[in-house]
């Protein structure tokens, strides 16, 4: 039977789903969620939601069954009474409440709300791991490893048997025979593994505000794919006229001022794909964002050759989300969409504002690869 807290506490669980479902598009479009992400669970702001309480006075202080007050005498004294000295004011109070959720419960939230299909791992896709499992008794093995209790009863009846056991001195001396140790049998155990590269463009046209939106945009894919893997890698690629391979930290900071070269990025995407991720084990998923801006013609040529010869063969699917800018022309999405204006494994979708995350997100999770 299910305690009433329990249900009170269910049922308060329903209330925030449902709220968060209702505003999920406006959450996904709050960068400074992020900032409360703990290792397995993200704080989440609700407004409008408050909790049941108690509320206690002084001991001294006069109330309901506490002193002697009379019949009919308003709770808390006479309104208008009090001596503060602040000037009252004519707004009504913003209750917010901030709730935990585990990357696991907001993941399932956001695959319910955007109607995200579950994943369809692509090749062979499995990467088999061993797991040890106890499954009996030795009578070798490290000591490490030694089962004390099985050990003291062989000591017990062997010395029982052999007549030695004094009930008056209950001494139990185990020897080497009387030794037994837990053994082991290894299970192979097959894991679906991804591998997520991150591309951004850092030169002086992505400001902080394309730089916040890409950031935002990455939490919610990482979010998906980690509850559709057993295991999910996450790599950082930036560039301007050169690519360099960085942390997660300098991936968000960084801003340099020179020009653009798009293939530097897709070069060294190749390079890691090559020699770390056989496609054959690994699920691929490279994400390049840049307000399209690109240095020549020619190094677009060479983008688009890369997209076609070596990633659309490869990876379960390549995304690029291009981030409006002021100061960027956003010619790559054309040149793409004029090369490949229909193709299963590129995905591409212009972020205008943090606003139109809701809809990146649907283009690059919604079709189940």
């Amino acid at each position: 039977m299910i305690l009433d807290i329990e249900q009170d506490v269910n049922r308060f669980k329903h209330i925030v789903r449902g709220k968060i479902r209702k505003d999920l598009k406006k959450f996904m479009s709050k960068g400074e969620m992020l900032g409360r992400k703990g290792r397995n669970v993200v704080s989440i702001p609700l407004p409008q939601i408050d909790i049941p309480r108690f509320k206690f006075g002084s001991q001294q202080a006069g109330g309901v069954a506490q002193g002697d007050g009379e019949e009919g005498t308003p709770i808390g004294g006479e309104p208008g009474d009090g001596t503060g000295s602040g000037e009252a004011g004519n707004a009504p109070g913003e209750h917010v409440l901030e709730v935990e959720l585990t990357l696991e419960e907001l993941a399932q939230i956001l695959g319910e709300e955007l109607g995200l299909p579950r994943i369809q791992p692509k090749g062979h896709s499995n990467v088999v791991a061993e797991k040890d499992r106890y499954t009996g008794i030795s009578r070798v093995g490290p000591e490490s490893l030694r089962h004390f209790k099985l050990t003291y009863r062989e000591a017990l009846k062997r010395q029982i048997a052999s007549g030695t056991y004094d009930p008056a001195r209950p001494v139990v001396i185990p020897i080497k025979e009387d030794r037994r140790y837990r053994s082991w049998k290894s299970k192979p155990r097959p894991e679906r593994n991804a591998v997520v590269i991150y591309m951004m463009d850092v030169s002086g046209s992505m400001g902080e505000v394309q730089k916040e939106i890409v950031r935002t945009t990455s939490f919610w894919i990482d979010t998906w794919l980690r509850s559709q893997y057993n295991g999910v890698e996450t790599r950082y690629i930036i560039h301007d006229a050169a690519a360099r391979e960085v942390d997660r930290d300098t991936f968000y900071r960084t801003r340099e001022s020179g020009g653009t070269l798009i293939s530097s990025a897709y070069k060294l995407c190749q390079k890691i794909i090559d020699e770390e991720y056989d496609v054959a084990d690994w699920n691929i998923y490279p994400y390049h964002f840049s307000d399209g801006d690109n240095w020549s013609s020619a190094d677009t040529r060479d983008c688009l050759d890369l997209l076609e010869k070596f990633f659309f063969p490869r990876v379960n699917v390549f995304s690029y989300g291009q981030v409006e800018s002021e100061y960027g022309s956003g010619q790559f999405l054309k040149d793409i969409l004029e090369k490949f204006p229909s193709h299963d494994q590129l995905l591409t979708c212009k972020i205008e504002d943090k606003e139109h995350i809701y809809d990146a997100i649907k283009v690059f999770l919604g079709t189940g690869k």
